[in-house]
């Protein structure tokens, strides 16, 4: 059965300390994170989590805090976590280009050297499913502006369990086709009610909850207008550290 693991559940500003999104998912073997923020590898090292177990990362879109731990995930595989097999990194087509430019403005010369034969690139698209190792993905255009087209998604696991993932986006009718059937859906929360755009409030899922159709919801990606509210949130709240068994996912 497929665990779960928050080891950032914050926003991109560090709002209440928490680390910026990164989630681990756990199937047997098999580990995936769900994005890469710019503090994920340490989260991964605080929780005495080993960098070269992870065989994917899914990154919904690109901006720094879901895909900007990348340069230091790959250099950190170069020096200091060497692997048995390339890291397959999964998402838009722009990902390889965006990577290899954040690579070079952070560390010159570091592209060149770090990603020919450490990685393997998959791109995914919508209205089509594409395996990743043990596990199937399938990806849905939302809306967040990010110079690049964003996906929320959908994935199972090696044992059949479907974990979904809004990624950031402002409400859009896909997030009901995402979140159907889900033994989980993460959902972005970014403010209790506030509307802004290119994200998800808290409100609007709650009036959402029966059509989206998961069996379980947690919120993340949380501003600080959204922590100062938690008392008044009646749905499932991610932090840094929380792990979901879901075989018990209800």
């Amino acid at each position: 059965m497929a665990l779960v693991r928050f080891i950032g559940s914050g926003d991109a500003f560090g709002s209440g300390g928490r680390l910026q999104t990164c989630i681990l998912v756990e199937d047997g073997d098999w580990r995936c994170l769900l994005d890469c923020g710019a503090s994920s590898l340490i989260g991964l090292k605080a929780a005495r989590i080993d960098p070269a177990s992870i065989d994917t990362v899914v990154i919904s879109h690109l901006h720094g805090d879901h895909f900007g731990g990348l340069p230091f995930f790959v250099l950190d595989a170069q020096f200091n976590s060497p692997r048995d097999a390339p890291l397959m990194l999964v998402g838009h087509r722009d990902l390889k280009d965006r990577l290899r430019a954040a690579m070079e403005i952070f560390f010159p010369g570091s592209a060149s050297i770090a990603l020919p034969g450490a990685v393997e690139f998959v791109e995914v698209r919508p209205e089509r499913s594409t395996t990743i190792g043990p596990a199937v993905i399938e990806v849905f255009e939302v809306e967040h502006a990010c110079g690049s087209p964003p996906f929320a998604l959908r994935l199972t696991t090696p044992s059949g369990q479907l974990v979904a993932y809004t990624g950031d986006t402002a409400w859009t009718d896909a997030l009901l086709e995402v979140g159907s059937g889900a033994d989980l859906l993460i959902a972005e929360a970014y403010f209790f009610e506030k509307k802004v755009p290119w994200h998800l409030d808290y409100a609007t899922l709650a009036a959402a909850r029966t059509e989206l159709g998961a069996r379980r919801i947690v919120v993340t990606h949380l501003h600080a207008d959204m922590l100062a509210r938690l008392d008044s949130v009646e749905m499932e709240v991610a932090h840094d550290g929380l792990v979901i068994d879901l075989a018990n996912s209800v």
